[in-house]
């Protein structure tokens, strides 16, 4: 027996919601109490979670290539033919600008409110060269121009093992597109393949969720052993301005189109959702998460593997909601720091940037580093203060990317049911639009 998007039904063990919730609780107790020296039988409990942590995040980095290229390949050839793949194209640019938009918006809404710049007490790096100047000289706004390159690369495999993956994207998609332009006996074959290939990754992807309770516990314990209390102290204005923004386009935003967009309960989104979601906030990488977040869209909120291969992969490359919150909203507290009012045209000019380079930059190494500072440079704010953020930043990485990886499960939902698409959510269909 099969399921509509082709998969066995067999296939799915569900990840167990609870056992990750456990082990994030047990993470922040051990982290908190035992911090960078304790040991247990003379082995550092840090150096522990460290190897555990990172064994599970390359478990999972493992499959991103293989599980996205066969997705890709095998939901775009049962397309069928190109005006169905161009119209579910412009749904998904269209999603992943319009919420971009609202989340940098609400960002820069709570910030202007809450003043955080205002309210910290820290003491201001002086202007001039530093680390952070360092770590991005000679980069600029040029760098955004690479990006079109990157969707062509000279070589393919070499883009594979690199994780470049809106090379892998675009080359998955020209593959499948012209699959389905050849001879029948061929292209059968080659769908076959492809979908095999594509089944057998998501079995692998199964067995290593099981172990996601273990890897998120190390992940997690990981982090607060190293940051400790005493880091977050001096900026807890800050961060409590970017978790509510985020928590604002999270619970309120992102339901709101999935109610009166894709006419589907929020709430049960976030239940099918919910591993992917404490995946991403673990690893701190959308691209990472992507196995778990195609499990939970396809199987258990119910999305084709036509829609979610498409929207998906690609919604983990250039859709990055929480990534552009954050931006607009670190440059204007840094701008009250250093006491520079920020007036109309000059947030606007924050709003453009942060959208722009939130989907240019994704490519490009250190990514949030190199466009925070090119919204920083185009107004004459001093680089330097990205320091005083760096020591909360693993946390609120975490945070966005969560918010990151639902967004791109928002828009996979909400583009199947325009398309037409039965059984999302235990929804009846909806005529397509």
């Amino acid at each position: 027996m099969t399921t509509k998007a082709g998969l066995p039904a067999t296939l799915h063990a569900p990840v167990s919601v609870r056992a990750i919730l456990l082990a994030i609780v047990l993470a922040v107790t051990a982290g908190w109490i035992g911090g960078m020296e304790a040991q247990v039988f003379g082995l550092r409990l840090h150096a522990v979670y460290s190897f555990v942590g990172d064994l599970f995040l390359n478990a999972l980095k493992m499959l991103i290539v293989p599980l996205v290229m066969s997705a890709i390949i095998s939901g775009v050839s049962s397309l069928g033919d190109g005006p169905h793949l161009g119209r579910m194209g412009g749904k998904a640019v269209f999603y992943y600008l319009t919420t971009s938009l609202l989340a940098i918006l609400t960002g820069m809404l709570f910030v202007n409110l809450i003043q955080p710049g205002l309210m910290t007490s820290v003491s201001l790096p002086a202007t001039g060269s530093g680390t952070i100047a360092a770590a991005v000289e000679g980069r600029g706004m040029g760098d955004l121009a690479a990006i079109l390159q990157r969707f062509f690369p000279p070589n393919i495999v070499e883009a594979a093992a690199e994780g470049q993956m809106l090379g892998l994207i675009s080359f998955s998609l020209l593959f499948g597109i012209f699959m389905t332009r050849i001879e029948k006996g061929p292209a059968d074959v080659l769908r076959a393949f492809w979908q095999g290939v594509f089944e057998v990754m998501m079995r692998i992807t199964d067995l290593v969720l099981k172990f996601a309770p273990l890897g998120v516990f190390a992940l997690v314990a990981k982090v607060v052993s190293e940051s400790g209390p005493d880091a977050f102290a001096p900026l807890a204005a800050f961060m409590l301005t970017v978790v509510l923004a985020l928590a604002f386009h999270m619970l309120v935003t992102l339901p709101i189109i999935l109610r009166f967009v894709g006419g589907v309960s929020p709430v049960r989104h976030y239940r099918a959702m919910f591993p992917a979601i404490l995946t991403a906030f673990s690893t701190a990488s959308s691209s990472a998460t992507v196995p778990v977040t195609m499990d939970c869209v396809e199987k258990r909120a119910g999305v084709s593997n036509r829609t979610a291969s498409f929207v998906l992969p690609l919604g983990a490359t250039v859709n990055m909601d929480g990534t552009a919150l954050y931006e607009g909203v670190v440059v204007l507290f840094i701008a009250q720091l250093y006491g520079v009012e920020l007036g109309l045209i000059q947030q606007f000019t924050v709003l453009l940037l942060a959208l722009m380079t939130s989907i240019g930059v994704a490519g490009i190494p250190a990514a949030s580093l190199v466009a925070i500072t090119l919204i920083l440079g185009s107004l004459g704010l001093p680089l330097e203060a990205m320091g005083l953020i760096l020591a909360v930043d693993r946390v609120l990485d975490m945070s966005r990317t969560a918010v990151n990886v639902l967004s791109d499960s928002v828009g996979a939902v909400v583009i199947a049911r325009s398309e037409g698409e039965p059984g999302i959510l235990g929804e009846p269909p909806r005529s397509r639009s």
